[in-house]
């Protein structure tokens, strides 16, 4: 029988480190607000260094023990787990808003999203095959067989507080690992209050640790764990030039790294496809969390034939979107996470109008809705030239590019040191099995704007980083491989 809990009982200030609740090392605090309204939620523990390596040394002590434990015992664990966060799902959903500023439904989404990863990988947890070797030579027998890492440390954004540290956090126990983890410092009580849940789904004590660290200690709390030879694994969703910090810093130990990194996603609209289904997967794509996601299209590229009427579909219905706080039962914009969020998108959409675009719709913020709103925006006549192409917009912003032929189209979109996801709408059977091969991404959606799944591999290429989460590929990055080579077998 599970346990439903209110979204007050679910919110944790302290850092979590083996099995218990307790303060960071200093004592210290920072606020966590709430982006709607600015207004304190909670104050949570300001960690450093040494609440990193109290974490570093519960896990190693716990880890053994979790190693040694039967998978299908993992996979108990996991999916009690599971049906906590399920049963909690609603009241959960309240906390993401809250801190995150999403609306109610995409919360509740996220936590059903997180959730169908700790179910997949308490699955995967029993599936961690090795193979035998065809034998080479008489007497001789060959094997391998896949072992846990050893300690991961997991590091996520704010834009997904559930759902990123849920898919990181997920495989490595189900693989046999320990976990250190920090969330990011906009959204640590999704983090804590999910912990919380597992450590009641029968974690054991130090198998999982978090702690929560401001902006200024969030460096040298981390670093710890970069430099500490028992850390084995980073596993860190955010920024390119965090995810090159953690490489460069981490290498010193050859830790083994997953780094899902920034995106300019393309989405390619060419003359032979269904406009209306696309304007639909665009919107599907561009506006989940108000624009503040990794595989955002922020580059909208427009074949000639269908650029006005694909501008005007697009623009009735961008215009419609309502913007509110997450409490509005039919909001479907929320604020953006910071004053630095909402700054951003403001010079890019000015530096775009600067350089000759043209506002369909929006450009502007909201200051009668607060500090931290923007209006939905389609931009027409966007150029290469202008900040947007080449830098992630991260909120409500579609910029249309306009386009000639195929060759134009693939050019522009591989155009950029980012390869996470790409988009493209066609009709065409043999385009699409064209267009699919020559686009430089890790994620590819065909006529599609939805992408996510537990049972698909996410992650990028060139500078969006490398390794894989979900799928049953996502297990392998939380394993090394044994060979076992035995003689004297006759």
């Amino acid at each position: 029988m599970t346990k439903r809990y209110e979204l007050n009982e679910l919110i944790r200030s302290d850092n979590f480190i083996d099995g218990k609740w307790v303060v960071s090392a200093g004592g210290k605090r920072f606020d966590v607000t709430d982006p709607a309204t600015g207004k304190v939620i909670a104050q949570v523990a300001d960690s450093h260094a040494a609440d990193a390596r109290a974490a570093t040394d519960a896990a190693a002590r716990a880890f053994p023990a979790w190693r040694d434990t039967l998978p299908k015992d993992r996979a108990a664990v996991l999916h009690r787990w599971h049906a906590l966060m399920v049963e909690n799902a609603d009241a959960l959903g309240r906390l993401i808003s809250l801190e995150q500023g999403k609306p109610f439904a995409e919360g509740r989404g996220e936590v059903m999203y997180g959730a169908s990863y700790v179910a997949w990988f308490a699955d995967e947890a029993t599936r961690i095959y090795g193979d035998i070797i065809p034998q080479q030579q008489r007497g001789k027998r060959m094997s391998a067989i896949k072992e846990p890492i050893g300690i991961v440390a997991a590091i996520t954004p704010w834009n997904f507080p559930l759902a990123m540290i849920a898919r990181k956090i997920a495989p490595a126990l189900a693989a046999g690992c320990t976990v250190v983890g920090k969330p990011a410092e906009d959204t640590p009580l999704t983090a804590l209050a999910l912990v919380m849940l597992a450590h009641e789904a029968g974690v054991p004590a130090g198998v999982l640790n978090l702690i929560s660290a401001s902006r200024d200690n969030a460096v040298p709390a981390v670093a710890d764990w970069l430099a500490d030879s028992r850390v084995r694994k980073i596993t860190f969703t955010g920024s390119t030039p965090v995810g090159k910090y953690l490489a460069r810093e981490s290498a010193g130990t050859l830790k083994k790294l997953s780094l899902e990194l920034g995106g300019n996603a393309p989405f390619i609209v060419f003359d032979d496809a269904d406009v209306d289904a696309a304007v639909t997967g665009l919107l599907a794509a561009k506006f989940r969390n108000g624009g503040q996601t990794c595989v955002c299209p922020n580059r909208v590229y427009v074949q000639s034939g269908v650029y006005e009427r694909f501008a005007d579909l697009l623009t009735t219905r961008v215009a419609a979107l309502k913007v509110a706080p997450a409490t509005d039962p039919a909001a479907q914009i929320g604020p953006m996470i910071n004053a630095r969020a909402i700054d951003k998108i403001a010079r890019h959409v000015d530096d775009a109008v600067s350089r000759g675009a043209r506002v369909l719709t929006g450009g502007k913020r909201l200051p009668e809705l607060g500090p931290t709103y923007y209006a939905p925006t389609v931009l027409a006549d966007a150029t290469p030239e202008m900040q947007l192409s080449c830098e992630e917009t991260f909120g409500p912003v579609v910029p249309l590019f306009r386009f000639d032929d195929e060759a134009q189209a693939i050019h522009a979109a591989n155009d950029t040191p980012f390869g996470l996801a790409s988009y493209f709408y066609s009709q065409d059977v043999r385009r699409i099995d064209r267009v699919a091969r020559q686009l430089e991404a890790g994620i590819v959606g065909i006529n599609e704007g939805a992408l996510a799944s537990e049972a698909a591999p996410f992650g990028g290429v060139k500078e969006s980083g490398y390794g894989r989460e979900g799928s049953k590929y996502g297990l392998d990055d939380y394993l090394s491989i044994k060979y076992l080579c035995q003689g004297g077998l006759e």
